[in-house]
């Protein structure tokens, strides 16, 4: 067994077992003819059950060859350019092989004298992205699995700076549209149900200022504390942009730190034409970047970035065996005493290599086509009539429902839409999302691969349709 080491007596058998399962990748990507085959729960759970994990098959080809039977033939390729439901990417190539070489080092990014030259990589780019955003001299920050562990420890740094004798007296005020992360954040913070202060959005999604001003002077006159606000750059379902310097004003003027959570909209740090859409966000004392969103990285890659680095002292805990205080003082820079996380992989190498064989400017283009995707699958949304879109993205993002013609009965449209989405999912044809709007069921294209060009769009559009005559069909010669 020991020959199934990774070290330097197996460094040939690493490289045939790598080379076969790269090669084997390879061919499925070139062949993939679209985004999933349609399998069923029903249909997959047998073959994984029949596989008794006790009795191993000891050749790499072998379970290569099982494993193409059980996952890779139905996975969902989020390469298709139909495949448009989540904030899932297309990977860029300098990134996987900076996720091949991080798995084989397997340095743990928690400890200098367990990663070395990872902690420095790391930390340059932290500040690269700090720089980025416009936090100042003295910001900081930490990789994290991704935006929700980012926001709660946001939110944690945010409570503990918060002048309270009293955690119930906390309020976090957010858009209605903000990611479920926020809630879930200050549940775990131990803040009281009626913690988060949920603000109205106006047309385009965003939060409404004038709304948010009015809590803020509420929480006050009721002798409440205003802990944060969390301010959305990208939101989940329409990729709206709350207005951050009005926020940012605000959150001056009523003292709460203001957090904003860019896991979507962090793409336009690096845009060459559409920077400004975040002008506001370099006055955040916090915020969410998701590399794994929008730059185009597999997951995870992500991180929590702090206007004033002092902040991140409540995340620190020492321990003798790991980081003793005495290291401090020695500056051995421990990447654990900024993390709510221990352990943790060397995820920043991914964008390291993307940066030093693209650059950022690579990244930006690649995000700037897909905002200007969806700004073209608007225009053939608005334009048919088939269809109703909610708003006009700010990112790459569109929520739209089927409205067939001849049905009136708004609980009927619901099932259409609903029928279409499973149905096309079940093809395999296309995967798209969905949402609801003031209670109604709508469909949602998340747009982050530059491949999708707009004749897929209205190639899907056209099934969405079809899948929903069919149903509203069979609905009718049912009734009858």
């Amino acid at each position: 067994m020991r020959s199934h080491l990774l070290n330097d007596l197996t460094a040939e058998h690493y490289r045939r077992s790598v080379t076969e399962g790269v090669e084997r990748v390879a061919a499925k990507l070139a062949t993939t003819d679209r985004p999933f085959t349609g399998v069923t729960v029903d249909a997959l759970t047998p073959r994984i059950d029949a596989i008794d994990l006790d009795r191993p098959l000891g050749d790499t080809s072998a379970v290569l060859d099982e494993l193409e039977d059980v996952y890779l033939r139905d996975a969902v390729y989020f390469h298709h350019p139909r495949y448009l439901a989540h904030l899932n990417c297309p990977v860029v190539i300098p990134a996987v092989l900076g996720e091949a070489v991080l798995s084989a080092v397997n340095s743990s990014l928690d400890t200098w004298d367990q990663s070395a030259g990872g902690t420095l990589i790391e930390r340059r780019l932290i500040d690269w992205t700090t720089a980025r955003i416009g936090l100042g001299e003295n910001a900081d920050g930490v990789f994290t699995s991704g935006g929700t562990q980012s926001n709660l420890q946001a939110l944690l740094l945010a409570r503990e700076e918060a002048k309270s004798d009293s955690p119930a007296k906390l309020r976090v005020f957010t858009s209605e549209a903000s990611h479920f992360s926020v809630k879930k954040s200050a549940k775990l913070l131990g803040l009281g149900q009626d913690s988060v202060v949920p603000i109205p959005v106006d047309h385009d999604k965003r939060m409404q200022t004038v709304a948010l001003a009015r809590e803020l002077e509420r929480c006050k006159r009721d002798g409440l504390v205003p802990m944060a606000v969390v301010a959305t750059a990208g939101t989940t379902d329409f990729g709206s942009i709350d207005p951050l310097p009005e926020v940012a004003e605000l959150c001056a003027r009523f003292g709460a730190w203001l957090h904003v959570d860019a896991a979507y909209g962090c793409g336009l740090l690096a845009s060459l034409r559409y920077r400004d859409r975040i002008e506001g966000i370099e006055r955040a004392d916090s915020v969410t970047v998701d590399y794994h969103k929008s730059f185009f990285q597999p997951v995870s890659s992500s991180a929590v970035l702090v206007r004033d680095a002092s902040t991140l002292r409540h995340a620190t805990y020492h321990a003798e065996y790991l980081n003793p205080r005495r290291m401090v003082t020695e500056r051995i820079p421990n990447q654990v005493d900024k993390s709510l996380q221990t352990t943790r992989r060397f995820d920043a190498l991914k964008l390291w290599m993307t940066l030093r064989v693209m650059g950022a400017d690579g990244i930006g283009q690649l995000f700037d086509e897909v905002c200007d995707l969806a700004a073209e699958g608007w225009k053939l949304l608005a334009a048919d009539p088939r269809y109703d879109v909610v708003v006009e993205p700010g990112l790459s993002t569109l929520v739209f429902r089927y409205i067939p013609a001849a049905v009136t009965d708004p609980a009927e449209i619901d099932r259409a839409n609903l029928y279409a989405r499973g149905a096309l999912f079940a093809s395999g044809d296309a995967v798209v999302a969905g949402t609801k709007v003031g209670g109604r069921h709508y469909l949602k294209f998340t747009l982050l691969n530059p491949e999708t060009t707009t004749d897929d769009i209205a190639a899907v559009l056209d099934l969405i349709a079809g899948h929903a005559e069919q149903y509203l069909g069979e609905s009718l010669d049912r009734a009858s």
